[in-house]
């Protein structure tokens, strides 16, 4: 186990995971439940794999060891991957057709187009990204 006392930069990359994970599933639910814009097929998949790091973070912040990075990184990398699909989706790359949603709300469709590139997709692709590369440094600084 690490200690808290030690390591003080330790507990803080995993606060960050944490706050980070936080805000990315505050704003699915903003934009789901207050703005009522009704989630594609690929973004529950995204929140599903979202969700529970806030969960796994917040323990890893109690009991600061090896498990946060463990049980972490896989719903990271598969949340990583999905988001980086679901942008390619949104920017024509992937062709429509190619998409998991069939009935319902399109993947392609986009609800909110912020400075002209920031989509819902795309914080999501952010949040994964950033939570990636901190979870990086914490293996190599504290796990290797």
């Amino acid at each position: 186990m690490i200690d808290l006392k030690e390591n003080q930069t330790a507990w803080y990359l995993i606060f960050i995971c944490w706050a980070i994970a936080f805000i990315a599933t505050a704003g699915s639910l903003f934009f789901s439940q207050v703005m009522e814009f009704p989630p594609c097929e690929l973004c529950w998949y995204q929140r599903i794999f979202m969700y529970p790091l806030v969960i796994f973070f917040v323990i890893s912040l109690i009991n600061l060891e090896a498990s946060a990075f463990k049980y972490s990184l896989p719903l990271v990398i598969l949340g990583w991957i999905t988001s980086l699909y679901h942008n390619l989706l949104h920017y024509g790359i992937v062709p429509e057709s190619a998409s998991p949603c069939r009935e319902g709300v399109s993947c392609a469709d986009i609800w909110i187009n912020w400075l002209g590139f920031i989509t819902i997709p795309m914080m999501s692709f952010f949040a994964f990204s950033i939570i990636l590369i901190i979870l990086t440094i914490f293996y190599r600084r504290y796990l290797r």
